[in-house]
C-alpha cells in the first residue's frame, strides 16, 4: 500500500534528522517529524505520494500548486523544510541539469512570456508591491527601510549611478509600469523614453505620466527594445530586470543593441538575476525547473561573466558591478508577505491556482536569494568616446560620487 511507504518514508526523515513538521495523509492517519510540529503538510490523495517520495523544490512547489498538498504555518519555515526534503531527495537519486542551451526565444516567444507573466492584471500586482509598483528589487542603506522607501533608494541609486543630469536623454529598457522614467524625468530632469511589452503596464505607466504631469519629459512605448530607431541616440541607457528574459544566446545581440543606441561617453546599466553557476546551469534543488514551467517560460539566467563577457564583446566598457543579492532576499520577503496578507483578494483575482503558483514563487525566490542560489548585479558600462587623450569616460574616478549629498 501506497501509505506504507509514506509512513516508512517519514519515519526514516525522523530518525534521519527531526524536522518541525506534521505530515497528515488522505486516510487521517498522521506522522509528526518532531516532538513540536509548527508546520503542517496534507497529502490530499494518492497521486501526492509520486511527488512527495521523490521531492524536489519544483516537485514539491508543483504539488502544492495541482491541489495535491496544503501546507500550513510560517513561510519561511515552510520554504527551509522544502529544502531539507529537497536535499534528501537529491542525495538520494543524484539529480542535475545541463545549461538550457536550447531555450527559444524569438520575438513572438518573447511577447507571449512577458504577457504570461505580467498581464495578470494591474490590480493584481498593486496588492503585493510599492505603491509605485517597481517589479524589481529594492535597496536597503540600513536594512530597517520599508519596502516603499527602499525601492526609491533604489531608483535614486541607478540615477546617481548613471549621472543623470538636465537635458540628458534616458531610455528605460522594459519600464514596467514607468517608475524609473517618471522619477529620472521629475527628479533629475532627464527626458525620457520607457519601452515595455507588456499592454497592462504600458497603459497605467502612462496614465501615470499624465498624473504627473511629465507627458513633455516622459514616452512610454509598447515596444521591442530592439526596434527603438535610431543609433547613438541616448545619453544614458537603464534595464532595471528586464535582461532575464533574452536568453542566453540572445546576449551579444542585447548588448550590441545597448551598444548601438548609446552615445559615444554615454552610461548604460544592466541591473539583472544571474546564476551563481558559472557554468549558466539551474541551482536550487530543482527550484528552475518550477519557475521555467510556471512562471517564467523560456527564462534563462547567465553567470555574472557571461554577462561581463557578452557585454565587453559588444564593445562597452564595464566600469562598475555591484551585487544586490541580499537585497533581492529582502525585497522578495516584503512581497511575499505582502501577498500572503491579501492571499483573498488575489486568489479571487486570479484564480486558485494562479495565486498557488505565485506563492511558491515569491517565498521560493526569496529563499534562494538567501541562500545564494541565485544572484543580482547592477553592472555598470560606457561606451567609449575616442578623444585626444585615448578612451575617454564620462564617470569620476572614485565611486564617492554615488554616495554623496544630491
Amino acid at each position: 500500500m501506497i501509505e506504507k511507504q509514506v509512513v516508512k518514508y517519514l519515519e526514516g526523515l525522523r530518525k534521519r534528522q527531526p524536522l518541525p513538521l506534521r505530515v497528515k495523509l488522505w486516510n487521517g492517519s498522521s506522522v509528526a517529524l518532531d516532538d513540536e510540529p509548527r508546520v503542517e503538510l496534507r497529502l490530499n490523495d494518492a497521486a501526492s505520494a509520486r511527488y512527495f517520495l521523490k521531492p524536489s523544490m519544483s516537485s514539491l512547489g508543483e504539488a502544492f500548486v495541482e491541489g495535491h498538498i496544503d501546507v500550513d504555518g510560517d513561510v519561511r519555515e515552510i520554504v527551509a523544510i522544502a529544502e531539507h526534503l529537497s536535499r534528501v531527495g537529491d542525495e538520494e537519486q543524484g539529480r542535475g541539469r545541463l545549461p538550457s542551451w536550447l531555450a527559444r526565444h524569438t520575438r513572438k516567444s518573447d511577447r507571449k512570456a512577458i504577457e504570461y507573466h505580467y498581464d495578470v492584471s494591474n490590480e493584481f500586482y498593486s496588492l503585493w508591491l510599492d505603491p509605485r509598483m517597481v517589479y524589481s528589487c529594492a535597496y536597503f542603506r540600513t536594512g530597517d527601510e520599508d519596502l516603499e522607501t527602499a525601492q526609491v533608494q533604489k531608483l535614486d541609486h541607478i540615477c546617481r549611478k548613471l549621472m543623470l543630469a538636465p537635458g540628458q536623454t534616458l531610455l528605460d529598457i522594459g519600464c514596467g509600469w514607468g517608475a524609473m522614467a517618471i522619477h529620472a524625468a521629475k527628479h533629475y530632469g532627464v527626458k525620457a523614453v520607457g519601452v515595455t511589452l507588456s499592454t497592462n503596464q504600458y497603459e497605467l505607466a502612462r496614465e501615470r505620466v499624465r498624473e504627473a504631469g511629465l507627458e513633455d519629459r516622459v514616452e512610454i512605448r509598447l515596444q521591442d527594445y530592439r526596434d527603438v530607431p535610431g543609433d547613438a541616440s541616448f545619453d544614458r541607457i537603464s534595464s532595471i530586470g528586464m535582461f532575464e528574459h533574452v536568453g542566453l544566446k540572445n546576449l551579444r545581440g542585447y548588448f550590441d543593441t545597448v551598444y548601438r543606441l548609446l552615445k559615444p561617453g554615454g552610461v548604460a546599466m544592466n541591473h539583472g538575476i544571474t546564476s551563481s553557476d558559472a557554468d549558466n546551469r539551474s541551482v536550487g534543488l530543482g527550484a528552475g525547473d518550477f519557475i521555467d514551467k510556471y512562471v517564467f517560460p523560456d527564462g534563462e539566467l547567465p553567470h555574472v561573466s557571461l554577462a561581463i563577457r557578452e557585454l565587453s564583446a559588444a564593445g562597452l566598457e564595464l566600469t562598475d558591478a555591484e551585487s544586490l543579492r541580499r537585497h533581492y532576499a529582502k525585497t522578495l520577503w516584503f512581497w511575499s508577505e505582502g501577498f500572503e496578507r491579501n492571499v483573498a483578494r488575489l486568489t479571487a483575482l486570479a484564480g486558485e491556482k494562479r495565486a498557488r503558483i505565485w506563492r511558491v514563487y515569491l517565498a521560493g525566490c526569496a529563499h534562494a536569494f538567501a541562500h545564494g542560489w541565485i544572484n543580482l548585479y547592477q553592472l555598470l558600462a560606457i561606451r567609449p568616446r575616442p578623444g585626444a587623450s585615448g578612451a575617454e569616460s564620462p564617470l569620476p574616478l572614485s565611486r564617492e560620487y554615488m554616495y554623496g549629498e544630491r
